[in-house]
């Protein structure tokens, strides 16, 4: 085994050799110099593989170059350990590795000046990823290369009393550190510039006044298990095209703000702590993209999180608490996504969406707002999903023009109104819950456009649901209970429409209709109020097929018509009886004037069978439905001949996986029926086992029935049927629902077709969990899995319907991707495609951001780069 040679060094003929540079220039290649204990004051070139290390311990030696001088490395493999260099001006340079050197400082103290490594600036060949960069989890050894830039390695090494920044990595130089201490700089802690790496395991920065850490250039950071403490500025400072990532660390009290990406910059972090930042605690602007993974923030002076100008913000599994400016604020054109986290107390709107922003918020909980839950201004929009929103001044208050969205989500406890929709916003509402409002439920100005399907309104203090002066929601199966004024309170001049609507337990007339209002109420019931109706001087409004039940003085007759036609009004004081198509006389006994739109035409048989032709694939599906189609033609025939009609059921049990087609085959279907002249209005009702089955005894039944007469006219689809007879629970409410459905597809069977849909292996369980369902459900059709051509033409269509089209080259790396996909259950067929097409045009987005002015040509072209890397859905 070859041995080390040792050159010893020290004062008074303590050593071979009095100073280092004389042992410097003696060493050969491989050399150990080791030090006598004392300070030299001198500036060093390590020009060969040598290793310095102190002869008596650590800390025993101190280095001390002359002002201006330094400590420079220009060599491979060269290591310090267990040193004190310390510099007499800390604005300089105290520590440089050159280009195409290594050094390892070991157990070292650097203090009053700055280390550098230094590298090539020449500029970097590699494309810089245009999405989140894929940065490498491994920590492992950086590249054992040093033929381009600087190589330094920290371990266990204390930086501090450095001017400007302790730490600079320069050009294409490397650095990587652990167990590593910076502090008290008068300046920025580490500077990372062109396109500098560094990787950190346990890196501590503390007491500056700049920025922890400044990533510049194309420079890239990953930093685990690190604390960032005391920042005069930001933690981190991510600018131009670089990118950094943080892993289970720690950014305590920044003056500003916790992390700032910034011009076309990435940051991301993932298990992180950002704590009492003085001003933001996360920020994106420019185009820059953040990403935050099961992180939490809190107690920041500003907002929590803020997107600006052009950027992107991701988060999932983030907590975002106790903010001053509210939880998450978005402005100029930047996107959101939220996902699967916590937005609680602190000021103002726990998120805001101004300007021309979007959000899109999924599972989420958003408690205590002091203001809003969520407001939306200017032209911000938002698409909120299965999530909730408790307490605030108001729920969700719409003020923008942009289209907005909200599904599957319950609003509760909101001081105000749960859901404002102010003058010119444009809001959709489905399956949304509005619980114990202090003020009203929903509030439409005039001007807005609200749509709402499903959903309810419960205990508000204040009236159900207001519509202000000349607004005109439309409505459709929404559950307004417990109002403590109105259930429906329709301001002067106001319109809408409500259909399938049920109004009980309010504490004024559940519905009040002011003056010269004019609103169409289809198919609703009033229950358990003291009055039903109230109106004002000039109310025209128009109830068809609407009933009162238990309801102390009605206007509404208080039992159901049939199928044939509207319920007429009965004559009260100062309101006129309507005629039986559901439209009010005049005061003066006129017509009222019915011009105004043009009915739509009517579909006919034969564009429905060419829709439905024109599906991709389905081809047993589309056989079978047009054989029914011929069936129900001859049916009606004999029966207008005077003839009796053979034993037919209308009733469908639709067989296939995930987005296989079912909801778009059952929406053309009762289409089809309606042609044909066996149903009245061939609208789709979805439904799934939360639509059916209550939470407690006696609920089921009500909420089957309400959804049952919500088709009434169309079809009632029933998504996972199934789950209404969980397998091995033998006590469950679903059969009580499924009883509730057999009973009410006897009594409407002329009114309503049911179509139950699921997985082909559990539909069995579904239809003989009921002697009645077998007997209904006599036809099944089975919906196959699409070929992964067929998924590529799905995707075509897509694209033909955006104006994007495909290149020959996409098309074929098309095919290749699906043919790759596994074929297992989470395989999503149709969604599967669409998924494919919305990566692909995102993908294309950022390819084109990258270009000068891209031609119309450019923009609608899907090229082979756009798809999605392998796994990407998965």
């Amino acid at each position: 085994m070859n041995q080390q040679p040792v050159i010893r060094v020290g004062p008074r003929g303590r050593g071979s050799h009095r100073t280092l540079a004389d042992a410097l220039a003696a060493a050969p290649s491989g050399a150990v110099v080791a030090i006598a204990p004392g300070e030299y004051e001198e500036e060093l070139h390590l020009r060969r593989r040598v290793t310095l290390l102190p002869e008596s311990g650590t800390g025993s030696v101190v280095l001390r170059p002359p002002t201006g001088g330094a400590v420079t490395v220009a060599a491979p493999d060269c290591a310090l350990r267990g040193l004190v260099v310390r510099g007499t001006d800390p604005t300089q340079v105290l520590l440089r590795v050159a280009e195409a050197s290594a050094l390892t400082l070991e157990d070292c103290e650097v203090a009053h000046g700055r280390v550098e490594v230094l590298g090539s600036t020449r500029p970097v060949t590699a494309p810089v990823p245009s999405g989140f960069p894929e940065i490498p989890d491994d920590m492992g050894p950086l590249l054992d290369d040093p033929t381009s830039g600087g190589v330094l390695w920290l371990r266990r090494v204390r930086l501090h009393g450095a001017h400007h920044a302790a730490l600079h990595v320069r050009g294409d130089g490397r650095a990587h550190a652990e167990d590593t201490v910076i502090e008290s700089v008068q300046g920025i802690g580490m500077v990372l510039s062109d396109a500098a790496t560094l990787t950190a395991e346990r890196l501590r920065i503390r007491d500056h006044s700049g920025s922890s850490v400044r990533t510049r250039g194309e420079a890239r950071l990953l930093v685990r298990d690190g604390l960032l403490t005391s920042a005069g500025r930001n933690g981190l400072l991510a600018q131009d095209r670089s990118a950094a990532l943080l892993e289970d660390c720690r950014v305590v009290a920044p003056a500003r703000a916790g992390v700032h990406a910034e011009h076309g910059a990435v940051a991301e972090l993932r298990d992180c702590r950002i704590v009492d930042p003085g001003e933001d605690g996360l920020v994106a602007a420019g185009e820059a993209r953040l990403r935050a993974d099961s992180c939490r923030l809190t107690g920041a002076r500003g907002a929590g999180v803020t997107g600006g100008e052009r950027s992107v913000v991701d988060l999932a599994g983030v907590t975002v608490a106790d903010c001053a400016a509210g939880a998450v604020r978005l402005g100029g054109e930047s996107r959101a996504r939220l996902t699967g986290g916590q937005l609680r107390a602190g000021g103002a709107h726990l998120l805001t969406v101004a300007q021309a922003a979007r959000a899109e918020v999924d599972t989420c909980a958003l408690v205590g707002a002091q203001m809003d839950g969520i407001h939306t201004s200017g032209e911000g929009g938002l698409a909120l999903r299965d999530s909730t929103v408790t307490g605030g001044e108001a729920g969700l208050r719409f003020t923008s023009t942009a289209p907005c969205e909200v599904r599957g989500t319950r609003l509760a406890g909101q001081s105000g109104d749960g859901v404002v929709v102010a003058s010119g916003a444009v809001v959709e509402l489905a399956h949304v819950d509005v619980v114990s409002a202090g003020g009203a439920g929903i509030t439409v100005d005039g001007g807005a456009k609200l749509t709402m399907d499903g959903g309810s309104v419960a205990d508000a203090a204040g009236s159900g649901i207001v519509v202000r002066d000349g607004a005109e929601p439309e409505l459709r199966g929404v559950r307004v209970t417990g109002a403590g004024k109105n259930g429906v309170l329709f301001g002067a001049g106001s319109g809408g429409t409500l259909t399938d609507c049920d109004l009980s337990g309010s504490g004024f007339p559940a519905v009040h209709v002011g003056a010269g209002a004019a609103p169409t109420l289809r198919r609703c019931r009033v229950l358990d109020c003291a009055r039903d109706v109230g109106l004002g001087d000039g109310a025209a409004p128009v109830f068809e097929e609407c009933v009162a039940v238990d309801v102390t003085t009605a206007v509404l007759p208080t039992n159901l018509m049939g199928a044939g036609g509207a319920a007429p009004v009965p004559s009260a004081p100062g309101v006129p009886a309507a005629p039986a198509g559901g439209v009010p006389a005049s005061p003066g006994g006129t017509e009222p004037s019915l011009e105004g739109e043009p009915e739509p035409e009517p579909e006919t048989l034969d564009d429905l069978l060419a829709e439905l032709d024109e599906l991709v694939g389905l081809d047993g599906v589309k056989r079978d439905v047009s054989g029914m189609v011929k069936l129900m033609q001859t049916v009606r025939m004999r029966q207008e001949a005077g003839l009796p009609a053979p034993p037919l059921s209308r009733h469908l049990v639709f067989a296939g996986n995930p987005g296989t087609g079912k909801t778009t085959v059952a929406r053309l279907y009762g289409r089809l029926l309606k042609a044909l002249g066996l149903l009245g209005h061939g609208h789709l009702v979805e439904v799934d086992r939360s639509a059916l089955v209550g939470e407690y005894v006696g609920h089921t039944g009500p909420k089957t029935t309400e959804a049952f007469l919500r088709a009434r006219g169309g079809v009632l689809f029933i998504d996972e049927a199934y789950a209404l007879v969980p397998a091995a629970v033998g006590n469950d409410f679903g059969h009580e629902a499924i009883a509730t459905l057999v009973k009410l597809m006897e009594d409407h069977r002329d009114e309503v077709v049911v179509i139950a849909a699921g997985y082909p292996a559990d539909m069995n369980r579904f239809i003989s969990s009921n002697p009645g369902l077998a007997s209904r459900f006599t036809r099944t059709l089975l919906f196959a899995d699409y070929t992964s051509q067929e998924v590529v033409s799905i995707v075509e269509h897509q694209a033909q319907r955006h104006r994007y089209e495909l290149s020959e080259g996409a098309r074929t790396a098309l095919s290749t991707h699906i043919e790759s996909i596994p074929r297992d259950a989470a395989f999503g067929n149709g969604r599967t495609a669409r998924q494919l097409f919305q990566q692909m045009t995102e993908r294309q987005a950022l390819r084109m951001a990258e270009l000068v002015d891209p031609g119309a040509a450019q923009l609608m072209v899907l090229e082979e780069a756009d798809l999605p890397v392998s796994g990407a859905l998965r």
